[in-house]
């Protein structure tokens, strides 16, 4: 009878399951994981884009909704002019503050 506490030399089964074991790791870290994470970085990107325009339009509604009732009673246009005023200068302060692509880098 064999002991078995006493170790033994893999046979050849063992080395090719290892062996195997091995490959698969290293497709796994080199090809798999960063198709995953570009997914992932994707996928979150993607949610966070549209929650982020969901926001603003209702901002905007929300804005425009109060400057009806309590500022520019049954003047919607005076609303809407505000709204539109407020756009124009907040994206030319936005203008102002860019870069070329050149200082970019």
């Amino acid at each position: 009878m064999t002991d078995a506490s006493e170790p033994r030399e893999p046979d050849l089964v063992d080395r090719f399951l290892a062996m195997v074991d091995h490959a698969l790791d290293v497709v796994h870290d080199k090809v798999l994981r960063p198709i995953i994470l570009a997914a992932r970085v994707l996928a979150f990107g993607l949610i966070i884009a549209l929650a982020a325009v969901i926001l603003v339009a209702v901002v905007v509604i929300g804005f425009v909704r109060l400057l009806n009732i309590y500022a520019f009673h049954g003047r919607d246009w005076l609303s809407y002019a505000s709204v539109g005023a407020l756009s124009v200068f907040t994206g030319m302060v936005l203008w102002r503050r860019r870069r070329p692509l050149k200082l970019r880098k």
